[in-house]
């Protein structure tokens, strides 16, 4: 089980420190034992760009995996993008993996899209031909001709540091989310509140894979999870409550319907994560609920704590 943590590099969760105290969080959660830092990306709220941020963490960091969580390629021309993944892989020695997600309803998408000047229709397909653009010009290719993507004659593009370049996971539950996943997707990173949802789409997506001729064990399942360790259980729900209400413009009673969030004491968040390592987990992206980084430093900490344990009930599944 690896478990990761996710950047505060919205200015909501740094509060009023330097935001360049990010790369010294980024350090000091891998030498705390985390095995990877995650970023998002949006434009709902102000915040450190996703790939400068792990432009800036690569040549600072050693061993853990850098990552988005997700990435919305939409935001970017689909050519630039490949280039700032494949330098950010050389930069890193290889340790990118590249979340994405075509956006959501609502304000959290089809406004952006609109500022991206991007038709909202088909943005499923133009995500998985991005992917594969990528994947293309990776492998060195000149053009590229999908149904809502063409090019020819590509100048030679930055390569990365693997063959193949970096794996890319698909961020979202729906079934043709998970039907995708399976076909094309190296890992998949959702957050379903219960357990028991994560278990049967892992289920769905093993199910597409083998039906495509993929081998399971080639898809990552991952989890992205809002963490609060706190021994007082109503102090810790007010505080994220307040993290929802800052990030998201909605109480946490609502959060929690669309998304997983678990907290608690540490033993009962241990326990809860356990559940979903027995649901297949094997990577946990954490993001901690807390509105300052001197409160996100407190709640890395306690989480690093927890890490023997949620690795342990991993490895007893």
């Amino acid at each position: 089980m690896d478990i990761g943590v996710l950047l505060p590099t919205g200015t909501a969760q740094w509060g009023a420190a330097d935001p360049r105290e990010l790369i010294a969080f980024g350090r000091h959660a891998e030498r705390s034992g985390f095995s990877s830092l995650f970023v998002n990306d949006s434009l709902i709220s102000p915040r450190i760009e996703a790939l400068t941020m792990l432009a800036a963490l690569a040549p600072v960091t050693e061993a853990v995996t850098l990552g988005t969580a997700a990435l919305l390629p939409f935001l970017r021309r689909p050519i630039q993008a490949a280039q700032s993944l494949a330098s950010i892989d050389l930069l890193s020695g290889g340790r990118l993996t590249v979340t994405v997600g075509a956006g959501f309803p609502g304000r959290f998408g089809r406004p952006l899209y609109a500022l991206s000047e991007l038709p909202w229709e088909r943005r499923f397909a133009r995500l998985d031909e991005t992917v594969a653009l990528w994947r293309a010009l990776w492998d060195g290719a000149d053009s590229f001709h999908g149904e809502i993507l063409r090019f020819d004659d590509v100048p030679p593009t930055t390569r990365p540091f693997r063959a193949g370049g970096p794996p890319v996971w698909l961020g979202g539950a729906t079934p043709a989310a998970l039907a995708r996943t399976g076909r094309l997707y190296d890992g998949w990173l959702p957050y379903p509140p219960d357990p028991a949802d994560y278990a049967s789409g892992l289920r769905t997506i093993h199910k597409a894979a083998a039906d495509a001729g993929r081998a399971t064990e080639d898809i990552t399942p991952a989890l992205f999870v809002s963490v609060r360790i706190d021994d007082d259980i109503d102090s810790g729900r007010r505080a994220l409550d307040d993290y929802a209400r800052a990030t998201y413009g909605m109480p946490l009673e609502e959060l929690e319907k669309i998304q997983a969030v678990v907290t608690g004491s540490a033993d009962q968040v241990s326990e809860h994560l356990g559940r979903y390592a027995t649901a297949g987990a094997r990577h946990v992206v954490a993001r901690l609920g807390a509105l300052d980084l001197h409160s996100q430093r407190d709640q890395l900490e306690r989480l690093a704590d927890l890490i023997p344990a949620i690795r342990g009930s991993a490895g007893t599944k």
